[in-house]
């Protein structure tokens, strides 16, 4: 695949770690915007509506709510928890280029440049920038280095089977490790011929064969998920 048709980005942290980085593109940031944009619409409404009975200082206090609004309604929930409403719920969340979670001068910068982006009219130079580089990034994304992504889906832990945790009669490599939790995981999903089977293959550890040697595996793979290594 073409790489300026791929919208993943890896990234390697110092630890190591690879993340991978579902950039977000054009329309779905449209949408997000969309939403904002509505949301901020009715609340300067419901300013509007409250302020206007108290004449000049109501209209001072307008004013200064629409400014705080207008500029730091993205900041505030990006920093809260890295998305705005919008952008929540199109399940997109705003992070440094390297991965790492936004700050506030970040979003800051980006989101005070939005006027640049909306030059001259309706966000075209933002979308202009978007369309000419491949990582989807707005003059104010350039300029604060962030990225806009896919927020990933929280994973939900396999609960294990409820058996008494032992440990291991031999040292196991991480990967040994790996594989008699994966079996425990998915176990739940195996007949019980099938795991007798799996089973079989670690009686040289075990020392047990059918219903026991399966027993005898959840049990090592409790003592692991239990931190006892």
């Amino acid at each position: 695949m073409s790489p300026l048709t791929d919208t993943v980005r890896a990234h390697e942290t110092p630890e190591g770690i690879r993340l991978e980085l579902r950039l977000a593109g054009p329309i779905v940031r449209a949408c997000a915007w969309s939403i904002d944009m509505l949301i901020r619409t009715i609340l300067y409404g419901l300013i509007v509506t409250v302020f206007s009975f108290f004449g000049g200082v109501g209209t001072a206090v307008m004013l200064i709510m629409f400014f705080l609004i207008e500029w730091f309604y993205p900041v505030l929930f990006e920093l809260y928890n890295g998305a705005s409403p919008g952008k929540k719920a199109m399940g997109l969340v705003v992070i440094h280029d390297n991965g790492t979670p936004i700050s506030f001068s970040s979003s800051f910068i980006r989101n005070l440049l939005r006027a640049a982006d909306f030059l001259p009219f309706l966000y075209a130079a933002g979308l202009l920038s978007m369309l000419m580089n491949r990582n989807f990034q707005r003059l104010g994304d350039l300029a604060a280095g962030t990225l806009v992504v896919y927020r990933d889906k929280e994973l939900q832990r396999v609960k294990l089977p409820d058996v008494e945790g032992r440990r291991p009669p031999l040292e196991l490599s991480v990967e040994e490790q790996r594989d008699l939790i994966s079996f425990a995981e998915r176990s739940a999903q195996l007949s019980l011929d099938r795991q007798i089977e799996l089973a079989a293959q670690l009686y040289p550890v075990t020392g047990k064969r059918g219903e026991a040697g399966v027993h005898e595996i959840l049990c090592y793979a409790t003592w692991l998920t239990r931190g006892h290594r």
